[in-house]
């Protein structure tokens, strides 16, 4: 009889069919408590766990006593408990390689929006409003030249910092909390202080995971360091960003505008502030949405789960080295 796997979330049926040749697949709608309970048995035999979006942590864990590995198509990890992971010798897999391009082209996206306000006036034509040649008050600001500060000089930041510097001859300025000599001799980016970064910057773009020290990383405080005329782009984690002082500034016009790809909480409640301002572009988490990808992914999340169960963790693994420990 062949190992039994979960999936949590579709597969296209070429990659369905790999993973069932090797393996007995149930497919189930998520990881809450109910669909746990109406799979109990499966569970508990399941060696593999592929999906994204579900939540697995201890109590889980203790329902699921031969797992093996666990392979997530994402590259955030924050639903999963690592330590607990660890504890047991299970690996956790994900996708960081494959959705860098697609993100970066999002982040630009975002900030060409946000600077020549185009959903904004995009929304002003449709309504009628476009009926004599525009004024100042359709005016916008160019990106070309300007400075862009990145938080977090990852692959997707890098692929950012690339686009830029050669194709908007952006001056690039970054924190991490190590040197990138990399992006430092191929983008001319120089590594600052956050503060430094945020006081000199026109676009602010945040690119990191979310951990207890990222939290909240953008607030009142760092907002206000901000240039009255810079733009704010979060395209990493929603709660790095304190959404309730972002929504302050932007009505205060203490920044000029952001851009947005992610949230505090997803989907937005419909009666949130946010989206009634005029100087914020809003998208529903689509870094990665693009068919060519997200198939990449699902690809990627299967290989890696195939690779964990055969015993080959050495490419992307969140933590061999627990599993070296074992």
């Amino acid at each position: 009889m062949k190992p039994s796997v979960i999936l949590y979330e579709s597969l296209p049926d070429d990659l369905l069919s790999r993973l069932t040749e090797h393996y007995q697949v149930t497919e189930v709608n998520g990881l809450d408590a109910d669909t746990v309970a109406a799979h109990a048995e499966t569970f508990k035999q399941a060696v593999g766990l592929l999906g994204s979006g579900g939540k697995v942590d201890q109590a889980l864990l203790d329902k699921m006593p031969a797992l093996k590995a666990c392979s997530t198509i994402s590259v955030g990890y924050d639903l999963f408990d690592v330590e607990a992971l660890n504890q047991r010798n299970i690996a956790l897999m994900h996708t960081p390689t494959v959705l860098t391009d697609t993100v970066a082209d999002t982040v630009l996206a975002l900030m060409l929006a946000s600077a020549r306000r185009v959903t904004e006036l995009d929304s002003w034509v449709k309504a009628g409003h476009w009926t004599q040649n525009i004024t100042p008050e359709q005016f916008s600001i160019d990106v070309h030249h300007k400075t862009l500060g990145i938080l977090g000089m990852g692959r997707i930041g890098k692929a950012v910092a690339q686009r830029a510097h050669f194709g908007f001859d952006m001056n690039i300025l970054y924190t991490a909390r190590s040197a990138h000599t990399d992006a430092e001799e191929r983008y001319s980016a120089t590594r600052c202080e956050l503060d430094q970064l945020l006081k000199k910057s026109d676009f602010v773009c945040v690119i990191l995971p979310m951990t207890e020290q990222t939290r909240h990383m953008i607030g009142p405080e760092q907002l206000a360091m901000m240039k009255s005329s810079a733009i704010l782009i979060n395209a990493g984690r929603g709660p790095v960003v304190d959404e309730q002082a972002l929504t302050q500034a932007l009505k205060e016009k203490t920044i000029y505008a952001a851009g947005l790809d992610v949230f505090e909480q997803e989907p937005v409640p419909t009666d949130a502030e946010l989206l009634t301002l005029p100087n914020v572009v809003t998208l529903p988490h689509i870094g990665s949405a693009t068919h060519e990808t997200r198939y990449a992914m699902k690809k990627d999340g299967l290989n890696n789960l195939l690779a964990a169960l055969s015993g080959h963790t050495d490419k992307n693994c969140v933590n061999p080295d627990a599993l070296k420990k074992a």
